[in-house]
């Protein structure tokens, strides 16, 4: 980012610059200076565009910070974020007339609906929402620093949990955060115990989640993206003779096991067992007009120990017995 374009950058979230409430910061900042803690650059931050068409209320702790944003007139309100932190993005309320979220490495979602939904966006990736509000949206950001997410991840787990996510709900997550969020806005210092504590669960709960799931679990329309599409059908071909797991094929495109084989369905118009099979039968018929092999020998090839077991799927599919098959290829 140029110098000048950091100075709009900046400009854009002075206080002066649209209606932002009372900031309410906790005191535990000044206890521990040492500590990355407060989000105060506006690289760190959601810029929101036009600025004036929300308001911002905002509270730091060690390792956390919380941006309440509420918007404050109708018309198109675009928000974009990439930084060093990982971001939760509460939707508290909202239902848009048109608009598009798009978080990278997942398929963008039109979802009109958003209110109690959470997106997580991992530190370094790229978040852009933008929406003309049927209902003035309100929208809680939570900024955590990796190392305070990574507390509470398993060291083996913690790369593929923080793969991004949207609109995906938890209610306990939604709950704290919503906690959260109202004692900000009461904004009473004898809060401070508690919402510090509430902080601290809320990083458990995240923790919990994302390790939970792989993946992003993305509102299903066309079914999977094009890549998804081409990496669980590469690995069903690397893998064509062998048992695949659900779990397996999930693992590869990054969704959940029971996400995936509805998003698959969709794309394929079966499931990821019947896909599997279909291309199995498709190798064996290949092999089987070759005449270069047995039907003993192609059972074997395609991953079939038993040729009975073969010769059942092989008809249930084709309509006919491989030998069959066979001489109808011949004529």
């Amino acid at each position: 980012m140029s110098d000048s374009a950091r100075d709009d950058h900046a400009a854009a979230f002075e206080p002066n610059s649209y209606a932002m409430r009372q900031s309410f910061a906790l005191p535990a900042i000044a206890r521990h200076p040492s500590v990355e803690t407060t989000v105060t650059h506006p690289d760190a931050v959601v810029q929101v565009s036009p600025r004036d068409a929300v308001s911002r209320r905002s509270a730091s702790w060690p390792g956390v910070t919380v941006e309440i944003v509420q918007a404050d007139r109708r018309g198109r309100i675009d928000y974009h974020y990439c930084a060093p932190l990982h971001m939760l993005v509460v939707h508290e309320r909202g239902v848009r007339l048109a608009g598009c979220t798009i978080v990278e490495g997942l398929p963008n979602s039109a979802v009109q609906d958003c209110s109690r939904k959470l997106v997580f966006v991992p530190a370094g990736h790229k978040y852009h929402d933008w929406h003309d509000p049927r209902t003035l949206s309100r929208v809680v950001f939570f900024y955590f620093t990796p190392a305070q997410l990574a507390m509470n991840l398993e060291p083996e787990g913690a790369e593929s949990a923080l793969a991004p996510r949207l609109f995906f709900e938890d209610r306990a997550l939604l709950d704290t955060a919503l906690k959260l969020a109202t004692l900000i806005e009461d904004g009473d210092s004898d809060y401070q115990p508690y919402l510090e504590a509430l902080g601290v669960v809320l990083t458990h709960e995240l923790a919990r989640v994302t390790a939970g799931r792989l993946g992003g679990e993305i509102p299903i329309c066309g079914g999977l993206a094009a890549w998804q599409r081409r990496k669980a059908v590469a690995y069903i071909e690397e893998h064509l003779a062998e048992p695949i797991s659900l779990a397996e094929l999930a693992r590869v495109v990054g969704l959940s096991a029971c996400y995936f084989c509805r998003a698959f369905r969709q794309s394929f118009g079966m499931p990821p067992g019947r896909y599997h099979l279909r291309q199995r039968i498709e190798q064996a018929k290949a092999l089987l007009a070759k005449h270069a092999a047995s039907v003993t020998d192609v059972s074997f090839t395609v991953g079939y120990n038993d040729t009975s077991a073969f010769c059942t799927a092989f008809r249930r599919v084709t309509g006919l017995t491989p030998s069959a098959y066979r001489r109808n290829v011949s004529c």
